[in-house]
């Protein structure tokens, strides 16, 4: 079995954190290979930059679908997530709702705590269009400067400890899932020092790609994630264009 692990943030150290803690989990037969984006921001944290990073994971996304069993868009906002399913006949894993729906099946309410104010709405949005506005207890987010956006959990991770029990204590979580793709890995390290579950979210993702490759369910022809019927396109990459011709979804 063969996973995509696809960044569509430009830091080579994110996908470096994201990579450690997918192999951390990864099953034995598991091949993991990642992606990082070739152009955009440094990591996405409003919605203009979710919408050009979701375009640009389909552009990678139609590169590489054909040579792995399933793919993981490695941003919490899971841009271009529904999108891609759409368009291909692999499982796509958001890394935001794989960790909610991990956090729902290990308590009733969960909150996500992050380490940039200004990725507040747009997580809101996220959890939003993933029906899932009813188990969140909240969005708790640093407020501050940091270095470097790829070691900005060892930079915080006391702070972030701090919030994540304040959360607890405060929202009455259940759950706790440490969000942002540079806080990949986070969870294993201080889940002994927060008083309810600590949901990785990398390590959510890999798994339930596993499980949705192994299952080998097929492309829906019907319903609202059938592929988008054939159109003529203008200046797309050529990746992108074949999959809206009739062709596009030929195996």
């Amino acid at each position: 079995m063969r996973i995509l692990i696809l960044n569509p943030n430009t830091t080579q150290g994110i996908t470096d954190r994201l990579m450690g803690a997918a192999q951390a989990v990864a099953a034995s037969g598991t091949e993991l290979v990642s992606m990082t984006a070739p152009r955009g921001f440094p990591y996405i944290a409003t919605r203009a930059e979710a919408q050009i990073g979701g375009a640009i994971a389909l552009e990678m996304l139609a590169r590489q679908h054909k040579h792995v069993d399933a793919a993981v868009i490695a941003a919490f906002g899971d841009p271009g997530l529904f999108a891609a399913r759409e368009l291909f006949d692999i499982p796509v894993v958001g890394m935001a709702e794989a960790a909610m729906l991990t956090a729902c099946m290990l308590g009733r309410r969960f909150a996500i705590v992050t380490f940039a104010q200004a990725l507040g709405p747009w997580y809101q949005e996220c959890v939003e269009s993933h029906g899932l506005t009813g188990r969140l207890a909240g969005i708790h987010m640093l407020d501050g400067a940091f270095a470097s956006v790829a070691d900005v959990q060892d930079e915080k991770e006391e702070l972030l400890v701090k919030l994540a029990n304040a959360a607890v204590h405060e929202s009455e979580a259940d759950v706790v899932i440490l969000a942002g793709a540079p806080l990949a890995g986070l969870a294993s390290k201080v889940k002994h020092r927060i008083p309810v579950p600590v949901v990785d979210q990398m390590a959510a993702a890999v798994k339930q790609a596993e499980v949705l490759a192994a299952l080998r369910v097929r492309k829906a022809a019907a319903g609202t994630f059938r592929r988008p019927s054939a159109k003529a396109t203008l200046g797309l990459a050529p990746e992108v264009a074949v999959q809206f011709t009739p062709e596009g979804g030929a195996p």
